[in-house]
């Protein structure tokens, strides 16, 4: 189960601040994902604007629920002035907004929504442990059980997910040193449109990676799990390619048997940071 980046000391003193700290909350993830989509779709991933804008009408939903309740307990609309402390975010894109969007798929979309569903369940199994009256408990426990509900939701849509991204991928292995061969390629294109002071820099960090695919055709690293359903080399843009080289290395920097190949991993992983922020 995801945890919260903070544990919510504080409690609710009535029913109105509850409804409307579930209204602000249900409001930040919809606003989330439809920022999300408006990403997506300018990036030109249709394919994943589309899940994200599924994501923000399921959000929208819980945001009429929520309404309804509202009038049924009060007569009115959820205030946002009853929330009596600064509510920190529960909702979390994960990098979703600045990550490459060829890095980016269905599985992932909805993984990141199942563990923001998860996240709000538990803040508001916070809520029940601290509410200060019976009446209040019932609510938030009601309120946990709503998210409890939507994980469980999401969680079958993240697995149809994976079985269609498993079943249309056909790669079973990377070559390390292609995918390094490929990003000095894209390099030198970009050193050649750029300024003099861009193409030294963009040449230098092309030259870099042509060592490391060196190394790598002479000494593998091996597998990474993070590669799983990836889009080929190929088929990457050189911030998408050097984001995925990136993770990996950072993965085999943390997981691999000996401090050697760790220290080597975490050495190109090094390497890499310089040269994504150079192509950011």
């Amino acid at each position: 189960m995801s945890v919260l980046k903070w544990e919510p000391y504080v409690s609710v003193d009535t029913m109105d601040e509850l409804i409307a700290l579930a209204y602000a909350m249900e409001q930040e993830a919809a606003s989330g994902y439809s920022e999300l989509s408006s990403r997506m779709r300018k990036e030109g991933r249709t394919d994943l604007a589309g899940v994200f804008d599924r994501l923000a009408a399921e959000e929208r939903q819980h945001i009429d629920n929520v309404t309804h309740w509202s009038h049924q307990v009060s007569g009115k609309q959820p205030e946002q002035s009853r929330i009596s402390w600064q509510l920190s975010d529960v909702f979390d894109d994960e990098g979703a907004g600045t990550i490459a969007p060829e890095l980016l798929n269905g599985y992932r979309a909805f993984s990141m929504a199942v563990r923001n569903e998860e996240r709000a369940f538990v803040f508001w199994t916070y809520m029940a442990a601290r509410a200060p009256t019976n009446e209040l408990r019932e609510a938030a426990e009601t309120m946990a059980r709503e998210e409890l509900g939507h994980v469980a939701t999401l969680r079958r849509e993240r697995r149809l997910a994976f079985h269609k991204q498993r079943t249309a991928s056909r790669r079973t292995a990377f070559a390390w040193d292609e995918m390094e061969l490929r990003l000095s390629e894209q390099l030198e294109v970009a050193a050649a449109r750029g300024t003099a002071a861009e193409g030294t820099r963009l040449r230098e960090l092309a030259r870099q990676a042509r060592m490391r695919a060196d190394s790598l055709a002479r000494s593998p690293l091996g597998h990474s799990p993070l590669l799983q359903n990836t889009p080929s080399a190929g088929s990457l843009g050189m911030a998408a390619l050097c984001e995925l080289l990136l993770d990996c290395y950072l993965d085999f920097g943390e997981r691999l048997p000996t401090e050697s190949e760790r220290n080597r991993a975490q050495k190109f992983a090094a390497a890499t940071v310089h040269c994504l922020s150079a192509i950011r």
